[in-house]
């Protein structure tokens, strides 16, 4: 694949974030995969594709209520969501929660730590979204981190594997919202997901897409959009469109992204270079855009745990700067998972969690 020098740096972030292993870094990149490789070799399981009918394979769908659903989840100082029913429907990727090396692709379910994880993240993600639609979060055989450390069949099968489950969750979802605007979201392994998903399902989304929120993930405006047949947000309320950002303090040290990504080609056949990284606003909803912290309507701060988290308004602005999105202002405590070069990849969505839902609730009012 393309991006694997990319995916190596996500995922060795993925780690750091989930199990606290900064240690990692004192040892190298070597002993990271080593102790991080599947056993043995890829092998799909016997007991076929997910139904997707069933309510059992999604985190997050309409039919499940209350506690029992995630998204319907809001920040302590935040009104509940209403339960009538909403006009758009909205698919979410989770990001990698699988850290276990005992196979290439995390079981469906039946992991408590994956499991967990992954409903942290419909909790903390996709909840901002649960005003404009009604979410949609497919539980997927996600490959495991390690499979994004190498360069090996393997770890391509179990790429592709991950990504035909969710490609038959998107397919279902699709039959059961047929003429409804849909808004698409994915992090990470799920922005990577979601990225190839808007390339096969391209005309299935024409005309019915209200915009689709590809975080954590770099494109390439001319490697990677038109090969979707999309463009990039340009206005607030322009619609059919893609955002996208990396979050980063400053000063930025993007080394490691920008090493791995420039320079590999997209499914244009276009080498991908830093002057054409994709580069949204969730602020002000604009390419290259930037907005002071006053602009910003809440950033998700946790009080101890998510259960307690609020929102704070005017602490953090940010504007693009070749390709990245820089934060202004004074970042809140969101906790000790900053990364090395001033990543802030792990927040990408809690820096913004009260423009991404107003962002959203913009764009489906002019896609009516």
């Amino acid at each position: 694949m393309c991006a694997r020098r990319f995916l190596i740096f996500v995922f060795i972030l993925i780690l750091l974030f989930v199990a606290g292993a900064f240690a990692i870094y004192q040892f190298g990149q070597q002993v990271l995969i080593k102790q991080a490789t599947p056993q043995g070799h890829f092998e799909a399981p016997s007991n076929g594709k997910p139904d997707y009918s069933k309510a059992e394979n999604w985190i997050a769908l309409p039919d499940i209520l209350g506690r029992d659903n995630p998204s319907l989840w809001r920040p302590a100082n935040w009104p509940p969501p209403t339960l009538q029913k909403k006009l758009a429907a909205v698919f979410y990727i989770h990001p990698t929660t699988y850290l276990q090396r005992d196979r290439w692709n995390a079981p469906l379910a039946g992991n408590s730590e994956s499991d967990s994880r992954a409903r942290l993240f419909v909790q903390s993600q996709a909840s901002a979204f649960a005003d404009s639609g009604e979410i949609w979060a497919p539980r997927y055989r996600q490959a495991a981190f390690g499979a994004f450390l190498l360069k090996s069949e393997d770890a391509n099968k179990a790429i592709d594997f991950a990504y035909s489950d969710l490609i038959s969750a998107f397919d279902e979802f699709l039959r059961r919202n047929q003429g409804r605007p849909i808004i698409l979201a994915g992090h990470s392994q799920g922005g990577l997901h979601l990225s190839r998903l808007l390339r096969d399902r391209a005309p299935q989304l024409k005309g019915r897409l209200v915009a689709a929120y590809v975080v954590g993930w770099p494109l390439s405006t001319t490697a990677d959009l038109p090969a979707m047949d999309l463009d990039a947000c340009t206005t607030p309320e322009q619609t059919g469109c893609v955002l996208s950002w990396q979050s980063f303090k400053q000063p930025a040290n993007p080394g490691l992204i920008l090493d791995a990504w420039e320079g590999t080609t997209g499914p244009t056949g276009v080498k991908r270079e830093r002057k054409d990284m994709l580069c949204v606003n969730p602020l002000t909803g604009t390419k290259d855009g930037a907005a002071p912290p006053q602009f910003n309507p809440g950033t998700l701060v946790p009080n101890g745990n998510l259960s307690g988290a609020h929102l704070e308004a005017g602490a953090v602005g940010a504007h693009c700067d070749n390709g990245l999105l820089l934060l202004d202002g004074a970042i809140p405590a969101l906790g000790p998972y900053a990364l090395p070069g001033n990543n802030y990849h792990v927040y990408d969505f809690a820096l913004f969690w009260g423009a991404i839902r107003n962002d959203a609730e913009r764009r489906l009012k002019a896609w009516r």
